[in-house]
């Protein structure tokens, strides 16, 4: 094999011509996928479930095998796209008599944040890290734990919030990414929340502790912003 042979590195065997099969194969794909889809009645990513994003990511390797490879069929690939259409209906029919297979495969909504604090057993167990579930909470213009009556990850990762009103804010843990000041021994009386699990306790200036919940040490100044919408 020679090294850095153009016409290797970009065509191999195959003669140039190949090049405009390649072209009309992935024609055939895209309208196979664009058909499925519409079957399917979803318009976008956010709105699948796992169960379904692993339906199309078995699509998107079939469809990419027969797009440029030449010795693909391309009925064979046809027969896969009915073969998951056929089984997608077939378990949404399933889904739809059993609650316990619908869990299974979908997934439940989970309450993340419950009256201004995380519930953090269910944060743990969901393996995601506060600092992601933050970020999520801040395009919803979020500056503060306390603001959230109750907030729900939905089974396709989607964040459903639910708001106290102006004058049910609670104090809560700040979740502006800078400008917050952590302390293990506390400047002053107030409220702090625990810099993890988000816990709020009233502590009095001096007082070094852990969080009763969590067992972490950091505290910052409980905030009492209200939400600007």
């Amino acid at each position: 094999m020679k090294a850095f042979d153009l016409q290797r590195m970009a065509l191999d065997k195959v003669p140039l011509e190949f090049l405009g099969e390649v072209a009309l194969r992935s024609v055939y794909t895209f309208v196979l996928v664009f058909l499925f889809l519409k079957i399917t009645g979803r318009r976008g990513v956010r709105q699948m479930s796992l169960f379904e994003v692993l339906i199309i990511l078995t699509l998107g390797s079939a469809a990419g095998d027969v797009a440029f490879y030449d010795d693909v069929p391309l009925l064979p690939v046809l027969t896969v796209f009915i073969t998951l259409g056929v089984l997608y209906r077939l378990v949404m029919w399933l889904m739809s008599h059993s609650e316990k297979l619908e869990d299974l495969l979908e997934g439940k909504p989970v309450i993340f944040i419950e009256e201004g604090q995380l519930a953090w057993e269910k944060v743990n167990a969901a393996n995601l890290t506060e600092f992601e579930f933050f970020m999520e909470l801040r395009i919803n213009s979020v500056e503060q734990l306390g603001q959230i009556k109750l907030a729900i990850m939905e089974t396709n990762g989607q964040i459903s919030v639910y708001y106290y009103s102006d004058d049910e804010v609670k104090p809560g843990l700040s979740i502006l990414p800078a400008g917050i000041e952590r302390y293990t021994t506390v400047p002053d009386d107030g409220e702090y929340a625990c810099n993890k699990c988000s816990a709020v306790y009233v502590m009095k200036a001096g007082d070094h502790q852990l969080c009763p919940r969590c067992a972490h040490p950091e505290w910052s100044k409980a905030s009492r912003a209200k939400r600007i919408t």
